[in-house]
C-alpha cells in the first residue's frame, strides 16, 4: 500500500509539474502592422489605381455616347490595368484584408465582363450598371489599403 501511494505520488507529481510547465502566461501579441517593405509595395502601384479611378467619368461618357469600341478599348486598357494592380497589392495586405481584397478584385473581373458582354451587344442599361458596380469596386478596395501619406513623408 505505501509503494501504490510512493508511485501514485510520483505520477501526481510529474503531472503537476507538465501542467504547470504548459500553462505559462500568456503574452500579449502585437496587432499585426504593415512593414516598410510592404507600404513601399503598396505605394509603388496605388497612383496607377487612383489614376484608373479619377477617369471613371471616361468610361461613363463613352458608354452614355454608345461607342461600344471604345468601352472595349478602355475595360481591356485601363481597368484591366486596375484589376492587376489590385492583384499586385493583395498579397502586401495584412492578413485579415486579404480576403476581402480578393474577393473585391473577383467582383471588379466579374462586373468588367458584363460591361464587354453589354458592349458586345449594345446594351447601353447593362454597360452603365456594371460600370457603376466596378468603380464601387476599386472604392471597396481602396478603403482596405493602409494610409501611406506618412511613409512617404518619412522616406
Amino acid at each position: 500500500m505505501v509503494r501504490q501511494r510512493s508511485i501514485l505520488s510520483l505520477i501526481l507529481v510529474l503531472l503537476t509539474t507538465f501542467l504547470i510547465s504548459c500553462a505559462g502566461p500568456t503574452v500579449a501579441t502585437a496587432p499585426p502592422t504593415y512593414t516598410p517593405a510592404q507600404l513601399e509595395k503598396i505605394q509603388e502601384y496605388l497612383p496607377q489605381l487612383i489614376a484608373v479611378r479619377d477617369r471613371s467619368e471616361e468610361l461613363q461618357e463613352l458608354i452614355r455616347n454608345n461607342e461600344w469600341v471604345k468601352v472595349g478599348n478602355f475595360i481591356h486598357g485601363p481597368m484591366a490595368e486596375a484589376r492587376l494592380t489590385m492583384n499586385y497589392i493583395t498579397p502586401n495586405l495584412l492578413p485579415q484584408d486579404q480576403p476581402p481584397a480578393r474577393k473585391i478584385t473577383r467582383q471588379l473581373f466579374k462586373d468588367l465582363v458584363k460591361i464587354d458582354q453589354a458592349a458586345t451587344n449594345a446594351n447601353s442599361l447593362l454597360a452603365a450598371r456594371s460600370y457603376q458596380s466596378a468603380y464601387t469596386d476599386i472604392e471597396q478596395f481602396l478603403q482596405l489599403l493602409p494610409d501611406t501619406s506618412s511613409a512617404s513623408e518619412e522616406s
